[in-house]
């Protein structure tokens, strides 16, 4: 999607952020507005958010309206909800496996085997496979992850790097270099509320 975006805004740097802004983010374009779903998106709230000017956005828009390809992506825009941030305060885990191209479905397939062979509920997959990002694959699963299979996953084919999203803080200790652990400081406070509560 970025190629296309670089060809078609290769002479427009300003509206080139626009677009970029609005495809990363989900967000629409029709009848000369911008969208989330079917919520109009102020233009002035928009463009100081970008940095640029409402006169940019406005041309964007009418630049993508007139521009057959572009109209056809960006009228069909829509972001994808996710459960990414808010797994940890639900007691869920999340891993971020950055992995090769070459070696993306490869890596994919694997972990995903070793899940269910470990019998572990996968509540959500998310993945980007663009070309100029890094390929990534998330996955939240239900509870916490034994501390073998976090170990194991730093071994599938086209590992990069690993970043695990937890409400466990002692998982730290299984860091490597290629490795981080993010735990929720929120999800431990609200135990320990629970606790003395109960108390």
């Amino acid at each position: 999607m970025m190629l296309i975006l670089e060809e078609y805004f290769k002479n427009y740097p300003a509206r080139k952020k626009v677009a970029e802004f609005l495809f990363e983010n989900g967000l629409s374009v029709k009848r000369g507005r911008i969208y989330l779903r079917s919520v109009e998106v102020p233009i002035s709230e928009l463009a100081r958010i970008i940095g640029v000017n409402r006169k940019i956005v406005y041309h964007t828009i009418e630049y993508i309206e007139k521009t057959h390809p572009l109209k056809l992506i960006f009228e069909r825009l829509d972001p994808l909800p996710s459960l990414i941030n808010v797994a940890p305060l639900m007691g869920w885990e999340v891993l971020e496996v950055e992995l090769e191209k070459e070696m993306y479905l490869d890596g994919f397939s694997e972990i995903l085997l070793m899940l269910n062979k470990k019998d572990i509920r996968v509540i959500e997959i998310f993945s980007r496979n663009l070309r100029e990002e890094p390929t990534k694959l998330y996955v939240i699963i239900d509870g916490t992850l034994p501390a073998d299979v976090f170990v194991r996953v730093k071994e599938i084919q086209g590992f990069k790097k690993l970043i695990l999203r937890t409400p466990e803080r002692d998982k730290e200790r299984y860091v490597c270099n290629y490795c981080e652990v993010r735990y929720c400081p929120k999800r431990i406070l609200m135990e320990r509320i629970a606790a003395n509560q109960s108390q």
